[in-house]
């Protein structure tokens, strides 16, 4: 069957079709597109917004945002903004994703306004940086949390730790690519799970509101350290517990009905989660002091030991749930990045090869996967942070710029949602903001390196796309074929 699909590519020059067909804004509907939509629903698509979103940041990032600017007001405030741009993220995206019908997140829009070398630098940088080293971060808060009850008193060994952290990137990996259904299902589940515990916090804490314990929010601004870099800092610590905002648009071909569910499930999922953070956060200094919350080592955890004890396990347990959760979101949205690079030819083109039986893109994900597992190595995930967040809103920034741009060069395209031009104006200047921000009040040689790598992929562009060196052929075309037959897929158009 491998060898009998190489043949029906028709001299592998498929990839300039599909091109093309992306240039005119005919998707391919492929039986694997016919059978996922039936599966990724409105209540679907909230629940892999909520649930991608609520992971491990919200759990680690209030102590980040609260060191940045030093009082509650501000951080509570500073909470607020960032879901506001989040939302206000996602309706810039919203208008893409149903002006653009492709999955695969940023880099459809990309190809379309600036053409394909920005597109492939935000494959390269998402498949190598950005996505990898965030499924590696969720996956090692959920080691962190699952291992710390064996552990008490110190800290679990680095070894128990990445194991873990592998093993569950293993297992949401085989998941994810076993069925679109069971990893759709999964992430229903977790998400109404991780919404438990949410709500446990949120209750406890308007009871103890109602009890009066409102002591730690008076004069709630008082010595307050506001200032550009400051507060940029603060933003991206809380964007990172916001990170999944555009989460939907990596489907948008596996949506039922996305004109109508992809903005409906950004207008109810974000605002939802806004409302979360910034109640969970009330909680929080409901029974803690900023100095105690800066000195906690686990905001969760410290609040279930005060507020919830002797039923305290139940925050660790929970708080296990909601990361597995977020990095279920995660593999099962990124996997999609992968199969369009690779459909595009600017990925190996095994990588957007679909499982027979199975009707799932099972290289693209397992490739992911493998990527993950190797940033779970070196374990730093302060670095892995610094690297994503810088990285991550460079594209960001763009693909909303993607946006502007796109309203007077291509105004004949269909847009079932439009939205006034001034909000992706503000979201692209917030986006310079945040890049250049950190870089000029506090310069490291991460963002450095990171820049580097994002222009090393020109190099990989030149050789290997746009000149495609015969050697480079030989080598692959054995490797597809035999990757072909061992996994059972075949390109798209041939499902």
């Amino acid at each position: 069957m491998g060898e009998e699909g190489l043949r029906k590519r028709r001299g592998g020059d498929k990839g300039t079709q599909d091109r093309q067909s992306l240039q005119s804004h005919e998707p391919q509907t492929t039986n694997l597109q016919k059978q996922a939509k039936r599966f990724v629903g409105l209540l679907s698509g909230i629940c892999m917004i909520v649930g991608t979103i609520i992971g491990s940041g919200i759990f680690v990032s209030p102590k980040s945002v609260l060191a940045n600017v030093e009082a509650v007001g501000p951080c509570l405030t500073i909470w607020a903004a960032c879901g506001v741009l989040a939302t206000l993220g996602a309706l810039c995206f919203a208008e893409l994703g149903t002006m653009i019908t492709k999955s695969g997140g940023e880099y459809p829009y990309l190809m379309e306004a600036f053409g394909p070398i920005p597109a492939f630098l935000f494959s390269w940088t998402s498949l190598l940086v950005t996505k990898p080293s965030s499924f590696a971060i969720i996956c090692l808060s959920f080691a962190e949390y699952a291992s710390a009850p064996f552990y008490p008193g110190c800290d679990p060994p680095q070894a128990v730790t990445k194991c873990l952290a592998a093993a569950a990137i293993v297992v949401i990996t085989v998941v994810n690519s076993l069925s679109v259904k069971l990893g759709s299902y999964l992430q229903n589940f977790l998400t109404a799970a991780k919404m438990i515990i949410v709500a446990i916090i949120i209750v406890s804490g308007i009871v103890l509101l109602a009890q009066g314990k409102t002591e730690n929010f008076k004069d709630s601004f008082k010595d307050s350290k506001i200032s550009l870099s400051s507060i940029s800092l603060a933003f991206y610590n809380g964007l990172w517990a916001y990170d999944g905002w555009n989460q939907l648009n990596y489907i948008t071909e596996e949506l039922k009905n996305p004109y109508r569910n992809l903005p409906l499930s950004i207008i109810i999922g974000i605002p939802l989660v806004t409302v979360c953070y910034v109640l969970i956060n009330i909680s929080y200094f409901t029974v803690m002091t900023s100095t105690e919350l800066l000195q906690s080592q686990a905001v969760a955890v410290t609040f279930g030991d005060r507020v919830l004890y002797p039923a305290s396990w139940i925050v660790p347990l929970f708080v296990v749930f909601s990361t597995i959760g977020s990095a279920n979101g995660t593999c099962f949205t990124a996997g999609r990045l992968v199969y369009v690079a690779g459909r595009e030819g600017h990925m190996l083109k095994v990588l957007s090869y679909i499982s027979v039986k199975r009707l799932t893109p099972a290289p693209a994900i397992i490739f992911y996967g493998a990527i993950a597992i190797i940033y779970i190595i070196p374990g730093d995930i302060e670095s892995l942070i610094n690297y994503f967040s810088f990285a991550v809103w460079i594209f960001y920034g763009l693909t909303v710029f993607a946006l502007i741009v796109m309203r007077f060069t291509r105004k004949e395209l269909d847009r079932p949602i439009k939205i006034p031009i001034l909000i992706p104006v503000i979201v692209t200047l917030v986006s310079i903001v945040l890049v250049l921000a950190p870089i000029i009040s506090a310069p490291e040689l991460a963002y450095l390196y990171c820049t580097l790598f994002i222009l090393s992929g020109l190099i990989v562009y030149i050789l290997f796309v746009h000149f495609k060196f015969s050697w480079a052929q030989k080598i692959s075309r054995p490797m597809t074929m035999h990757l072909q037959m061992l996994l059972e897929v075949v390109p798209a158009e041939e499902v």
